[in-house]
C-alpha cells in the first residue's frame, strides 16, 4: 500500500510543479496561443513624421503604416514551387513603413521609408536594397525620408510632388 501512496504522492507534487512553472512562463492553459502585447506600433520619431507626412501629402492623399511588401508585391506566374516560394519568403515578412495612397480610390501613390541611424547597418542596408528593388520591379516610387529631429511641412510637401512627380498643390494654387 504504501508503494502506491508514494506513487500518488509524486505525480501529485510533478503536477503542482507543472502547473506553477507554466503560470510563471505565462502559457498556463494556452499553449497554442503564445502571444504577448507587442511594442507601439510606431516608434516616436515615426509617429512625429507621420503627423508631418499626413499634412504634407495633403487631403488627396491617406497614408498608410506598416504595409507588408507582400501586400503591394505578388509573386509573377510562371515560376517553379522553389523559386516562387523563396521570392515570397524575402518579402513576407517585411514591410514598407508607410505606404501614400490616392484617397478617391486608395490606389497606392508610393511607399515611404524612414532612415534613422540604424540604416547604416548592413543587415539594413540589404534590406533597404531589397525594398528599393522590389519597388523598381513593380514601377512604385519609394520616398525615402533621413529621419530628423523636426520636419517643414513645405519641404516634405515639395519631395513627395517631386518622388510621385506632380505639382505641390501650394505651386498649383500660385500659379
Amino acid at each position: 500500500m504504501s508503494w502506491v501512496l508514494i506513487l500518488v504522492i509524486v505525480v501529485v507534487v510533478a503536477a503542482a510543479f507543472l502547473a506553477v512553472a507554466g503560470k510563471k512562463s505565462g502559457t498556463g492553459s494556452k499553449v497554442g496561443f503564445p502571444y504577448v502585447p507587442a511594442k507601439a506600433l510606431f516608434s516616436s520619431a515615426e509617429r512625429s513624421f507621420l503627423g508631418v507626412l499626413d499634412q504634407a501629402v495633403g487631403s488627396e492623399h491617406r497614408v498608410f503604416g506598416k504595409v507588408r511588401v507582400a501586400d503591394l508585391a505578388t509573386v509573377k506566374p510562371g515560376l517553379g514551387t522553389a523559386a516562387r516560394q523563396g521570392a515570397l519568403n524575402r518579402v513576407a515578412a517585411k514591410h514598407f513603413d508607410f505606404v501614400v495612397c490616392r484617397a478617391s480610390d486608395l490606389s497606392v501613390v508610393c511607399a515611404v521609408e524612414l532612415n534613422d541611424g540604424s540604416h547604416s547597418t548592413k543587415r539594413v542596408q540589404v534590406r533597404d536594397e531589397l525594398l528599393t528593388n522590389v519597388c523598381a520591379a513593380i514601377g512604385l516610387p519609394l520616398f525615402q525620408v533621413p529621419a530628423k529631429r523636426a520636419y517643414s511641412v513645405q519641404e516634405l510637401q515639395a519631395q513627395f510632388a517631386s518622388v510621385i512627380s506632380v505639382v505641390p498643390v501650394a505651386a498649383a494654387v500660385a500659379t
